[in-house]
């Protein structure tokens, strides 16, 4: 099993007309991803990467019974794009676009709590299913089919993990980007309780960064119930306060969403925190060694 996506996810493109739409559909088909269609306006009936095209995600969704969508779409865009998703009636939207305006996140973040649409994102990586979906831009080739969730912030920290796990011979149930934004869809404490109940995952990796608050939420997540094995690596100890750190989300304001701050909600959690990626596997596997129960 996995969460959100699996071997029978169906998904389509919205942008997949543009360069980064084109590139990733036809990467995401190599990878065994069911892509059914894609979307842009004015360009319906035509094909792209071997899928038809339509004007409309209503459109797109009647006629192929897809669920899914990843958005790639220009960030003044992106808006218009994500309540076309929602609207059309899918149960996931996955959206990569980077440097949505926040206020236009937050009307998106309410429109989907209405509508009951799951958002991953903006500003993320995607989703993967070791083995058997991958919706979004993360390089398929490192994963393999495995027991270890991945909840992640940053893009490349998730990339660089999971291929450490995968050289240590520790495979991967699902892996979720959460974003980088300030404003995004799922948090780390949502999908901690999906992956708490997901059969295939016996331990759980959080990658987090500096700024916002999903790691303390995540914390709070793991003191009260949590049963399954969570370790953690947050990334900025030496970030300045104010400044930017390649995420809109990754800052250090007023004190507070420090990397010291956080590890140390964590580790009061009882959860181990790495200070270096390359400590995660060895982690993992004392977690595996442990057994499955906190």
């Amino acid at each position: 099993m996995a969460i959100l996506v699996d071997g029978a996810t169906r998904v389509i493109v919205q942008g997949i007309t543009g360069r980064e739409g084109a590139f990733h559909a036809a990467r995401m088909q190599a990878a065994g991803t069911h892509v059914v269609g894609g979307v842009t306006p004015g360009k319906g009936g035509r094909d792209q990467a071997g899928v038809p095209v339509f004007d409309s995600v209503a459109e797109a969704v009647a006629a192929t019974g897809a669920d899914t969508s990843v958005i790639f779409v220009p960030a003044p865009h992106a808006r218009d794009a994500l309540f076309e998703a929602a609207d059309g009636g899918l149960r996931l939207v996955v959206c990569i676009s980077e440097g949505v305006p926040v206020r236009d996140m937050t009307e998106v973040a309410a429109h989907y709590a209405q509508q009951g649409t799951t958002l991953v994102g903006a500003n993320t990586p995607g989703v993967t299913s070791a083995g058997m979906c991958n919706v979004g831009i993360m390089p398929a080739d490192i994963f393999v089919p495995g027991p270890v969730g991945v909840l992640s912030r940053s893009g490349t920290l998730t990339y660089q993990i999971v291929h450490d796990l995968t050289q240590a011979g520790l495979g991967q149930s699902t892996c979720v980007g959460i974003g980088g934004d300030a404003v995004h869809g799922l948090g780390f404490a949502e999908c901690l309780e999906l992956l708490d109940g997901d059969p295939a995952t016996e331990v759980v990796v959080l990658i987090g960064e500096i700024g916002g608050d999903d790691e303390e939420r995540a914390a709070a997540f793991a003191a009260e119930g949590l049963r399954k094995p969570l370790v953690a690596y947050v990334a900025g100890f030496t970030a300045p306060a104010g400044k930017t750190m390649g995420h809109a989300g990754a800052m250090v304001s007023g004190g507070r969403g420090t990397a010291a701050a956080k590890a140390e909600a964590l580790e009061s959690a009882g959860v181990p925190v790495a200070r270096r990626p390359s400590q995660v596997p060895g982690l993992v596997a004392a977690a595996l060694a442990g057994g499955s129960a906190r």
